[in-house]
């Protein structure tokens, strides 16, 4: 229109040729992008900014994870947004032979499955388990110390997001204190891959680690503390709530795993005492 306005063609003859009329036209003209098209921008920014976060999410969870960063819209123009621009969950659509495509790591494997560690918060391992209760699953991300056994952090939730093993890295480094340099080695799960885990081991000054797709030995050491609480405590009877779970798993590892559990592995001690023999031991040196 504005090619045609400098070739001295009438800007009322265009838009009659073109079965326009003039007030959308000078309303589009002041402003080209309207209110509807800027909202609908920062709803997909917030959308695609969850989709990041947690690959595994349906469009009904990334619209409640968008609604929390200020975004809120229904379940259908997330869906909507999503389709358009095929932000797909990842247990959404099939890829593969197998149905999943793995993630890519983060991480190189710096373990090479040697799960020992000579002094604490040298190597930490972690993973997330889920248990189902009346109520719904719950979700347990541990961090376990490799010199001790020690769960050094942990984080409970009803929903399996980055920021429930974010919340568990940020109680072991408030429990620790100073863990520049250790290794925390995971699995690829999207939750260890996400912008917001690895912004969390940057910042504390932690070095990530990631074994192979599909190889359980990768993380054997952390798989076999989630047996453990599997055997003892999952497994022993129907939870009816989450709050009963949550409270049940908290209890076995704060009193009985650290406290009474003994392991051959540290002399037939439990965490608690090897670690304390540990740091007295390296007191006098410093």
């Amino acid at each position: 229109m504005t090619e045609l306005a400098a070739d001295r063609i009438p800007v009322a003859v265009s838009l009659r040729v073109l079965k326009l009329t003039r007030a959308p036209y000078y309303r589009w003209l002041k402003q080209q992008i309207t209110d509807t098209d800027l909202a609908a921008a920062y709803r997909a920014n917030a959308l695609v900014d969850a989709h990041r976060d947690d690959p595994e999410f349906g469009y009904r969870f990334l619209a409640a994870e968008a609604a929390t960063a200020g975004q809120v819209m229904c379940e259908r123009t997330a869906w909507r947004i999503c389709s358009d621009n095929a932000w797909w969950s990842a247990f959404g659509k099939k890829r593969g032979k197998n149905g999943k495509r793995p993630g890519l790591p983060v991480h190189d494997d710096l373990v090479q499955r040697e799960f020992t560690a000579e002094r604490p918060n040298q190597l930490w391992l972690t993973d997330i388990t889920e248990h189902a209760t009346a109520e719904g699953k719950l979700y347990l991300c541990a961090i376990k110390d490799a010199c001790s056994g020690r769960i050094v952090g942990y984080s409970i939730d009803e929903r399996m997001q980055s920021r429930l093993a974010v919340r568990a890295l940020q109680n072991a480094v408030a429990r620790r204190g100073d863990v520049t340099g250790c290794i925390v080695h995971s699995d690829r799960g999207s939750q260890f891959r996400s912008r917001r885990f690895v912004h969390a081991l940057n910042h504390h000054g932690l070095v990530g680690s990631m074994g192979r797709v599909g190889a359980a030995g990768d993380n054997a050491a952390m798989e076999s503390f989630f047996a453990l609480l599997q055997k003892n405590v999952l497994n022993r009877g129907r939870w009816a709530t989450r709050q009963q779970l949550r409270i049940t798993i908290v209890t076995w590892i704060e009193a009985t795993y650290h406290r009474r559990r003994r392991q051959a592995r540290l002399g037939r001690l439990t965490p608690l005492e090897y670690e304390t023999i540990i740091n007295t031991a390296a007191t006098p040196a410093a």
